[in-house]
């Protein structure tokens, strides 16, 4: 059998004679040989360049290789051993973004790295996994108490209407509001169901519904959508939880795209509401409601008289709700599409929700069918808040919150994520930080334009974690993206992110600024997992502050660089204004899972993000005791969304 061991997607190499050679041709001419990139991928072709599967052992921030088979990451039509593969099925009719050509999807992991929902639109399934998951996937039990853990998925929706099973749910998002739950996930049996299947399995944004308390969820399938011969959900959600008028909704956004590759790009929710009550309640979605589109297009020739629309990418979306003013606002990414175009920005829009009886607000919305400032495709957007790079490093991982006193949205981004690895110049020279922005509410009209911009912004520097392999996990490179919160106790907007700078396997840092002009609150930021002292850590989750001002932060966590087995802690009740570490940690799993040891048809496997979140209520402060955290977790075999809640 002949196999080609490349890296792809989510990498930086590519084939001889491609446009990552050039790259790399002008770089050595440059000087830049052996700058952070280079080493990157020379560490990339020792893994890959293989004759057998191997894992990736971290020691000491050096890489190396033994044991059985890791998660590396390959691309469409091509094989890494234990690796993602990409396969050639498709869904009838559909096409990935690479197969049609888009530009956007040529460059993504050679100039630039992007989302799970991105690597779905562009490279469809990417299988991987080891022949002994089955056995190994359960990793050790916790020894103590912990919160029950639920898989709010269920294996019997995995299958399609011709009898193929999807491997996979993964990359969460979870709301709560009393009694009721909703987690979201990226489903992987929409890679293999047509378009009007049962559920809407051909979604690739799939979620679960639960009456009580998180205790069970139903698995709904996918997101309700009529028009999937057009755009479909293509992954990556954020859920938010909203109570007004004496019902409850849950608002669930994701990447909206074509499946032929092509054309517009978008970001939609669905506006769940809550019917019935007790145990017997359901959920009922709207249609898809466009929440932003591409601000540019444009068409090549195809062939003789034959032309395709291609357009700029959105990308990593995330939401989040005013309940004082009765708005929902959304932060993207848009990766430019014009020649030459590479840097990326971040981006805002907002929805009209209503008043607060729960009938029209100002713009026309209500709570079960808000109305969007969407310009549609090839208009100006809502507002940049943060514009292109002059050097065309990337800007990804917005994360909205706002304050419902004054209304002032903060955002959080990291600026020059993947484009520091070297594959553009001066990137691989220039800092990578997460920034924190505010921007205030006299700016935000419901109006097709926002009026003013930013009023503030403050960087933290990042030591990334992105040039890692993490043994088990499809993702190269890493994140190190923020998570928000807004506290009006504490008077503070703080974030959450993983960081290298005290030990190279990675902490979890808080930093805090004041409300408004974003002073720092503490002169370093705040080591939150050093009682756990993992060996790695990362993919911190943060919603909110609880109504007393305290902030719960959950990550992913291993004990030992010599082992793939990963929980989820939490610190719980850190003030946002600390500046110690807090005095224990949480254990959350009750039991860990072994990534090495599960097997998948979606990439990352298990996801870019983890989520929590405390339940909302309908008066101030609009938070109850509550808190519900999610994650992807691998103890059945196969990447399933979990949920777990600690009462207040």
């Amino acid at each position: 059998m002949r196999c080609e061991w490349v890296f792809l997607g989510t990498g930086a190499l590519d084939g001889p004679g491609t446009e990552g050679d050039r790259l790399r041709s002008r770089a050595r001419t440059r000087g830049r040989r052996r700058s952070e990139g280079d080493a990157v991928r020379g560490r990339l072709r020792a893994y890959l360049l293989v004759t057998a599967p191997l894992a990736v052992s971290l020691v000491a921030g050096s890489l190396t290789l033994a044991g059985p088979a890791a998660g590396g990451v390959a691309g469409p039509g091509q094989r890494a051993g234990a690796a993602a593969t990409a396969v050639t099925v498709a869904r009838a009719g559909a096409k990935t973004g690479l197969a049609a050509g888009n530009p956007f999807c040529k460059k993504l992991g050679v100039r630039y790295q992007a989302s799970a929902g991105a690597q779905a639109f562009c490279f469809g399934p990417q299988r991987g996994g080891s022949a002994s998951h089955l056995k190994q996937a359960a990793g050790p039990r916790a020894a103590g108490p912990v919160p029950a853990n639920v898989n709010a998925a269920s294996f019997g929706e995995d299958i399609s209407p011709s009898g193929v099973r999807g491997y996979g749910q993964s990359e969460v998002s979870i709301a709560a509001s009393g009694p009721y739950v909703v987690e979201a996930w990226n489903d992987s049996t929409g890679f293999f169901a047509g378009c009007g299947s049962p559920s809407s399995k051909e979604e690739i944004t799939g979620f679960g519904f639960s009456a009580n308390g998180g205790t069970s969820f139903t698995d709904l399938g996918g997101v309700p959508n009529a028009h999937c011969a057009s755009d479909l959900y293509q992954g990556d959600p954020s859920v938010a939880a909203y109570k007004v008028g004496g019902s409850t909704y849950f608002y669930i956004s994701s990447l909206f795209d074509s499946p032929t590759g092509t054309g517009n790009s978008q970001i939609a929710m669905a506006a769940c509401k809550v019917t019935g009550s007790g145990p017997g309640a359901t959920l009922a979605c709207s249609q898809p409601i466009v929440i932003a589109s591409s601000t540019f297009c444009m068409k090549q020739q195809t062939g003789p008289g034959q032309t395709v629309t291609f357009c700029n990418f959105l990308d990593k979306q995330f939401i989040t709700v005013d309940p004082a003013r009765h708005r929902l606002y959304a932060t993207f990414t848009e990766f430019p599409m014009n020649v030459g175009g590479l840097g990326s920005r971040v981006e805002l829009s907002v929805c009209d929700l209503g008043n607060a009886l729960g009938g029209s607000g100002p713009a026309g919305g209500t709570p079960g069918a808000p109305v969007c400032e969407n310009n549609g495709a090839g208009k100006h957007t809502y507002l940049i808040v943060v514009p292109a790079s002059a050097t065309n490093c990337e800007n990804e991982g917005a994360y909205p919150a706002v304050s419902p006193v004054t209304g002032d949205v903060y955002i959080g981004y990291e600026s020059n994520w993947g484009t520091s690895l070297g594959t553009i110049a001066p990137c691989d020279t220039l800092p990578i930080s997460d920034v924190m922005t505010v921007v205030p509410v006299k700016c935000l009209p419901l109006a097709k334009h926002a009026t003013c911009g930013a009023s503030a912004s403050r960087g933290v520097p990042v030591t990334s974690l992105q040039s890692a392999f993490i043994p088990g996990y499809s993702r190269f490179p890493a994140s190190d993206f923020p998570r928000v919160a807004v506290s009006e106790p504490a008077g503070t907007v703080s974030m959450v992110w993983n960081d290298t700078r005290y030990h190279p396997e990675g902490d979890i840092l808080l930093q805090s600024f004041s409300l408004g002009s974003l002073g720092p609150v503490q002169a370093v930021p705040v080591v939150l997992d050093k009682p756990v002292a993992g060996a790695l850590n990362f993919l911190p989750a943060l919603r909110g502050a609880d109504a007393g001002g305290k902030l719960d932060v959950s990550w992913f966590s291993r004990s030992s660089v010599a082992t793939s087995d990963t929980n989820v802690y939490a610190a719980i009740g850190v003030s946002p204004r600390t500046r110690a570490a807090p005095a224990s940690d949480t254990l959350i799993t009750s039991m860990a899972s072994n990534w090495d040891h599960s097997v998948f048809d979606i990439n990352p496997n298990f996801g870019d993000y983890t989520d929590n979140s405390i339940a909302v209520t309908g008066t101030a402060p609009y938070v109850g005791s509550t808190l519900y955290i999610a994650w992807s977790d691998g103890r059945l075999g196969v990447p399933q969304p979990f949920e777990a809640h600690l009462a207040g």
